[in-house]
């Protein structure tokens, strides 16, 4: 049987960072894409910078209003500054040795030994990659792993051979001895009170089962995971960029990294040169079938800090299921029963202060741990942060639904200043008024019932880690229930129930009319479907605007645009001082423009949480960086592998046990890939993220290939019979006469030296002709830096471009961006072109890959005034036919 053999990885990266490379090619592109953020980093700065901080909450009022609103920003490139990078002078990371003894600064990480048998406990790379690809990669069920193993059997009985393995359970015997990723479920009971009396309701008497893995075991397996060694960062920093603006972008280079660190060598100095590991947690309940009966599941993220936020959007064993929480349920009379829901409550609390016990001694003593560079080092822990929707916000800050978990501002005046809300202040009004719970829950919104898990660590406040969630707060809270919705009611109110209705249909035409282009959803029936996910807001809110603003007033269009520019902006990897204020000025833009619903009768008064949670989403950038790294998008999007994909392989009865067991075998055959990858033995295992908005995966997806942006045609040409292979006959057949000149031309540009005049000053005559044979493809792809939208660990994405005669039973001529002047920012500097033909021809044994397009110009040279958007149209010549280039 013929095997896949992997070069040797002989080239190391010069900045250590562990990785290794099979040529210099490979070393080079690393270098450019993990480490060109960094031009002088500095260790020991003479004096810590002081993370700003501010004792009230920022607020639109501070925004200077009496001129006219600044325009709406312009699309934002990535371009990432060179910057210089400081360093915690204290909590910095430093190498040590098993034993815990500093390493000098130049020493390499520890030599791995090889084990005999790479592939143990597997006889042979045959058998882990039978196991890995039935298991992990296909999801075969039982039935259909039994029949490919009878097929191996079948195959090896020619030779006089037996087949890998006997049946599924030895497969599984086999999957279950892998040492590497071992993470073991356990289980522990919660107890009834004592002395219930009689008559006791029935979920008081009820003992509940949780399932967890020990998180220190589990933050071990991420840290020692080779995978991240260019996606972790070791110790707090700050960056500047040229021009002297503070630059945040992943979670180590915010302040609460910093403020921490400080305060952990401030207890104890002899802490000095450990590395403090910031463990994110995330939970949400999920529900795999509401056809059959709601079967529901409450499942406990782990991940750290650490990890760069590419690595955390786009990589499945960087976000781990810790626990499986209990849901008690009760009869219709139990809804509103005050000591049910305060059971409820504390039993939530209770259960991840359990879970996480085996933590806290190393919040206080350093532990030795093996880190992704290969390094040791020792560490302390730290709680760095929770991802968390409206509704577990208010369950996990003990606080009465309506207010904000972080800051004190009244539930009917939630945009009025306010001052922060911490644990020291909790603290302080149960201890005055821990006898008035009536006082406690209306003038203060605080359930002095329930005490926070985070009270029993260190160093923890439940406030202070509670992070924003642009899924649940802007993109389905303030876009989809808010705006969209209040438009609804504002037709009703302006026309009648049934011209409102006649006007929404429009609008949904008008939806439904959106051209093909790779990543943009179309809705064939405009927004009538029942079911919302986070795709169809995310999805309908970049068509949304022009679909309505022909019905709707200026000023309402011109705050749903704020909204937009809002969202934008906070989805951005990378954040200077320029940007929060840029950020500061659209938010406060929003807000005035806002008050159009309740002008026009729609809203009495604008104070929602989720709305109101938008004045801190600068306060969490500087605390924890990008908000796209902290978002409840990322734990929506393990629900998919974690519990949903492993709840359809079960049997459904008793389906708890088989997805535990079917994540930890996961997790093991991962681990193991990732340890054949360090030596060679097997390609990079990164598992494409499951989309968090379930996007259409066949057109757009996250990769992990190291290119900085490329466009490659489809594999598969189409067939002589469909397309001729000579330019001429081409021409003809696709009705596009000018092609043969327009190639002629094209490839005289491709050839020309700098000093030759531009194929559009030359006659045809001096084009050199094209005399190969010409094939046709119906699609290529893209793939490009995009870090703000999901995409792989390195922060590329691929886009699938199509131009087709039928697609779906329907011509489909996908539009693209062309850039035509680098120099200009944004949009200015680009152009729409819709795709023609994709095509490549030869010349001199050079492949030429091109494509045939129709040019868009801009209708003005700037963006519209009432939505904010660049408005195109087709470009023609004098005659007024179509311009294809």
């Amino acid at each position: 049987m013929n095997t896949i053999q992997y070069r040797s990885r002989r080239y190391s990266c010069p900045f250590h960072c562990g990785r290794r490379f099979v040529n210099l090619s490979g070393q080079t592109q690393h270098v450019n894409a993990a480490h060109r953020r960094i031009t002088q980093p500095v260790p020991t700065p003479q004096a810590p910078p002081s993370p700003t901080s501010d004792n009230d909450v920022p607020r639109h009022d501070d925004i200077d209003m009496s001129s006219p609103p600044p325009p709406p920003p312009s699309p934002i490139t990535d371009e990432i500054p060179r910057v210089q990078r400081t360093f915690h002078p204290y909590m910095t990371g430093k190498p040590c040795d098993v034993d815990g003894n500093d390493l000098p600064a130049d020493a390499p990480p520890p030599p791995r030994s090889p084990p005999d048998n790479p592939y143990e406990p597997f006889a042979d790379e045959v058998e882990f990659r039978l196991a890995d690809f039935t298991f992990r990669k296909a999801a075969l069920s039982e039935g259909k792993i039994k029949e490919v193993l009878e097929i191996f059997d079948l195959a090896m009985e020619k030779t006089g051979h037996e087949g890998p393995f006997k049946n599924p359970h030895a497969l599984y015997t086999a999957i279950d001895k892998i040492p590497h990723g071992s993470a073991p479920w356990k289980c522990f009971l919660s107890e009834p009170p004592p002395n219930l009396p009689e008559g006791a309701p029935a979920w008081q008497e009820q003992t509940y089962e949780i399932w967890y893995r020990d998180p220190d075991t589990v933050i071990k397996n991420i840290l020692a995971n080779p995978d991240f060694s260019d996606s972790f960062d070791s110790a707090p920093y700050v960056d500047v960029e040229r021009d002297g603006q503070r630059r945040w972008s992943d979670y180590m280079s915010g302040n609460f990294a910093w403020r921490h660190a400080d305060t952990i060598y401030g207890e104890d100095a002899t802490n000095e040169g450990a590395m403090v590991v910031y463990i994110i947690l995330g939970s949400d309940k999920t529900t795999v079938s509401v056809g059959t009966g709601n079967v529901e599941y409450w499942p406990l993220y782990m991940s750290v800090g650490n990890l760069h936020n590419s690595a955390r959007r786009g990589h499945r064993n960087s976000v781990v299921p810790i626990g499986f929480l209990a849901i008690p349920k009760g009869d219709r009379i139990d809804d509103n029963d005050d000591a049910f829901r305060a059971f409820k409550k504390r039993l939530f609390h209770l259960t991840i202060e359990k879970i996480l016990q085996s933590l806290k001694p190393a919040m206080t003593t350093p532990i030795i741990r093996m880190c992704p560079d290969g390094h040791y080092r020792r560490i302390i822990y730290d709680l760095g942060g929770y991802i968390a929707d409206y509704p577990e916000q208010v369950l996990l800050t003990c606080i009465v639904s309506g207010w904000c978990p972080k800051c004190t501002a009244l539930p009917t005046k939630l945009d009025d200043p306010a001052g922060r809300r911490t644990a020291a202040l909790h603290d302080v009004l149960i201890e005055t008024l821990g006898n008035d719970g009536k006082t406690l829950w209306d003038n203060y919104g605080v359930d002095h019932k329930v005490r926070p898990f985070t009270t029993s660590f260190p160093r923890a406040d439940i406030h202070e880690i509670i992070t924003s969630d642009i899924l649940h707060q802007v993109v389905k809270g303030t876009f989809k229930d808010h705006l969209v919705e209040w438009v609804q009611e504002y037709l009703i109110l302006t026309h009648g129930k049934d011209d409102a209705n006649r006007i929404m249909d429009d609008i949904d035409r008008r939806i439904a009319v959106t051209p093909e282009f790779p990543g943009l959803r179309r809705f064939p029936h405009g927004r009538r479907f029942k079911q919302w996910t986070g795709d169809d807001s995310k999805a309908l809110m970049k068509v949304y605007l022009p679909a309505i603003a022909d019905y709707v007033p200026l000023k309402m269009a011109q705050c749903i645009g704020a909204l937009i520019d809002f969202t934008y902006l906070i989805r951005r990897n990378d954040f200077n001082e320029d940007t929060l204020g840029l950020l500061d000025e659209t938010l406060a833009r929003f807000h005035t423009l806002r008050t159009i619903f309740i002008e026009t009768g729609v809203r009495e008064t604008i104070s929602l949480p989720r709305q109101h949670s938008l004045v801190h989403y600068r306060r969490h950038i500087e605390e924890f960086g990008a908000p796209n790294g902290l978002c409840s998008s990322i734990t929506e999007s393990r629900h998919i592998s974690a519990v949903k994909e492993p709840w359809r392989r079960s049997s459904r009865y008793n389906a708890l046990g088989q997805m535990l067991e079917t994540n930890q075998r996961i997790d093991k055959l991962y681990a193991l890939n990732m340890e054949l990858a360090t030596v060679g033995l097997a390609p990079p295992g990164h598992v494409p993220p499951s989309d968090p908005f379930e996007t259409h995966k066949n057109d757009e997806g996250a990769i992990d290939d190291p290119c900085i942006a490329e466009v490659t045609l489809a594999v598969t040409r189409e067939k002589t019979r469909d397309y001729p292979r000579q330019i001429h006959l081409l021409a003809l057949k696709i009705e596009q006469p000018e092609l043969p000149d327009l190639v002629r031309r094209f490839l005289y540009d491709q050839l020309r030296s700098d000093t030759d005049p531009v194929s559009e000053d030359v006659d045809i005559s001096r084009c050199p002709p094209v005399t190969s044979n010409v094939y046709v493809f119906h699609s290529a792809v893209a793939c490009f830096y995009a870090p703000s939208d999901l995409s792989g660990i390195r922060g590329m994405k691929r886009e699938r471009i199509r131009s087709t005669p039928s697609w779906r039973k329907h011509p489909r001529r996908d539009c693209a961006l062309a850039v035509t002047d680098p120099t200009l920012p944004g949009f200015a500097g680009l152009s729409v072109v819709r795709i023609f033909l994709f095509f490549s021809f030869t010349h001199d044994g050079r492949t030429f890959p091109c494509a045939l397009v129709q040019w868009y110009k801009k209708h003005d040279t700037c963006p519209d005034a009432i939505t904010g958007m660049w408005i195109v149209k087709p470009e023609q010549y004098p005659g007024g036919d179509q311009c294809f280039r």
